[in-house]
């Protein structure tokens, strides 16, 4: 057992250095402490299999590379993940669509003899939630925060605007406790866990 603690550390060591990582920056990816990471690394513990996955799936490599022996000399070939299209494009993209599709709904009413645009002002939510699955499912969660706010207001200004002839400029008033709210879920933090078994 002390034999693959120590083919598992060198192994764990040498992914974690080509893909340019310190042990902090690994441990946020696994939701495990840097201090976990070093006692890996110093091979006085081993992680879990799904821990031990989790790294190789990093790494492009198979769970079986971890835990496998390699000459001193080889080098550590991690295979970059080459994502086909960027995701910004793909991004704008759907974005475009949703404003395209509202441009196509104004033209379509105003040829009937009605002219909306509410169907604009519809389109910020809907861009936005879109935004906020397409960020979320990227794993890039650094704008969630001023996406869901922008959620919230951009809904309540739909709403105000929608029937702008009640002035119901109370509607307002219920985005600021949600403001709050929003601001207090997300400064919520996961803790790393504290060690591995």
């Amino acid at each position: 057992m002390d034999e693959m603690k120590k083919i598992a550390a060198e192994n764990i060591t040498k992914l974690r250095v080509s893909l340019n990582m310190t042990q902090a920056q690994l441990g946020e990816q696994l939701n495990y402490s840097d201090k976990s990471v070093s006692k890996w690394e110093r091979g006085e513990s081993i992680p879990d299999v799904f821990v031990l996955k989790q790294i190789a799936d990093l790494a492009g490599v198979t769970v079986d590379y971890i835990i496998t022996p390699h000459n001193p000399d080889e080098e550590v070939k991690v295979e970059k993940k080459v994502h086909r299209y960027s995701r910004r494009f793909i991004t704008l993209t759907v974005l475009a669509g949703i404003w395209a599709l509202a441009v196509l709904i104004f033209v379509i009413l105003w040829l009937t003899g009605i002219i909306s645009w509410l169907v604009f002002i519809y389109a910020i939510p809907v861009s936005l939630i879109t935004l906020l699955v397409l960020n979320s499912v990227w794993g890039d969660r650094t704008w969630n925060l001023y996406i869901v706010s922008g959620i919230v207001w951009g809904i309540i200004c739909s709403i105000y605007l929608s029937a702008l002839q009640f002035n119901w400029w109370q509607l307002f008033l219920l985005g600021i406790p949600a403001q709050i709210i929003i601001i207090f879920a997300f400064s919520i933090k996961n803790r790393p866990k504290k060690g591995s078994k």
